[in-house]
């Protein structure tokens, strides 16, 4: 097995690279790999059921996406802030530029708002902070707070209201319901309330569970052997209406169609043996390169992902070196949309 990160890098035009949305949601592409068959199809996602065979039980990220980016007055200077994670009420990690100035004590006000946080310290490369009051910054995040788009996706900080407010809306999946996460689960993003109406129809049966999406998924791998790289762990929950679906549908045999790595690493890491009556949630680690053996996963729903990423390494292990080379290196020359505001790929 190949564990060297250069063996994983290929070359992306930086045209390809989508900076924006399609024009309404679901009018992505679809290329469809079918692993038995070593076969690609091209399609439009609106067609996705048509590649749908036997009824699969299809598992959502339900996450909420926090618009988690703030411009603060820092000094003379603004400065910009990334909420990580609630540490306690009022006490947040960030990350911000130009921590090794930084003093315990040191004020950062937020314009048109009444809201201000005192730097309290260095952890690692981030700062914790503590906001004077939850309720105003929860009023000022609703208000001001930008999408946590990725860095791929380059906007001047002087955007339009139309173009923020369109993040809002097309940063988010439609079925988005428990807030935490500080980047979408991209796969999600491609479905509409009616397109999944008409999948649970007759196509397929659908299921959820909660990763809050942390900076974890984006952080570059710096090890050429990447089994030394350390994913940060990230909050997940299972209810037991949706772990005891899964578990029923593994006992009959049924194929189990995850959306997204996010959903895929937390089914990855349970064991799906037993019917539970409360609500089971912890940390996730997990890092899913070549050689993993796939114990919960049939199929899955994914975006195009970075070279040399753990979200690539994922569609790897899933996949195959070999065919995921060469199903990247068409969609490349078929010239499909890559990354979060991309197109998808179904891999059977």
């Amino acid at each position: 097995m190949n564990h060297k990160l250069s063996h994983y890098d290929f070359a992306l035009p930086a045209d390809l690279i989508a900076q924006k949305p399609t024009q309404r949601r679901g009018q992505s592409r679809l290329l469809v790999v079918n692993r038995e068959k070593q076969t690609l199809t091209h399609d439009t996602f609106a067609n996705l059921k048509n590649h749908l065979k036997n009824h699969p039980l299809m598992i959502f990220n339900d996450t909420r996406v926090i618009p988690a980016k703030l411009l603060a007055q820092l000094e003379s200077k603004q400065v910009e802030i990334l909420l990580i994670r609630e540490l306690e009420s009022e006490v947040w990690e960030v990350m911000m530029k130009g921590l090794g100035r930084l003093k315990p004590g040191t004020l950062l006000k937020f314009e048109d708002s009444g809201l201000s946080a005192q730097f309290l310290r260095r952890q690692d490369d981030r700062a914790v902070i503590r906001f004077s009051s939850a309720r105003k910054l929860s009023a000022h995040l609703n208000k001001n707070g930008r999408m946590p788009l990725p860095p791929y996706i380059r906007r001047p900080l002087d955007t339009s209201s139309q173009t923020l407010e369109l993040d809002r809306k097309r940063y988010q999946t439609v079925f988005a319901s428990h807030t935490g996460a500080i980047a979408a689960p991209t796969a999600g993003l491609h479905f509409t309330q009616s397109h999944l109406a008409s999948l649970r129809e007759k196509t397929v049966n659908t299921a959820r569970l909660t990763l809050h999406v942390g900076p974890g998924t984006f952080v570059p791998i710096r090890d050429e052997n990447f089994i030394d790289h350390k994913m940060q762990e990230e909050y997940f929950q299972i209810s037991p209406g949706n772990w005891n679906k899964i578990t029923q549908a593994k006992r009959k045999g049924q194929a189990i169609l995850a959306v997204g790595t996010t959903s895929t690493r937390v089914l990855e890491t349970q064991g799906f043996e037993k019917t539970i009556q409360k609500t089971l949630s912890g940390w996730s680690n997990c890092f899913i390169y070549p050689g993993w053996k796939f114990r919960n996963v049939d199929h899955l729903l994914t975006n195009f992902h970075l070279p040399k990423s753990t979200l690539f390494l994922l569609v790897c292990a899933f996949m195959g070196d070999k065919m995921a080379k060469s199903t990247y290196s068409e969609a490349i020359k078929r010239k499909y949309r890559f990354f979060s505001y991309g197109d998808a790929m179904l891999i059977l």
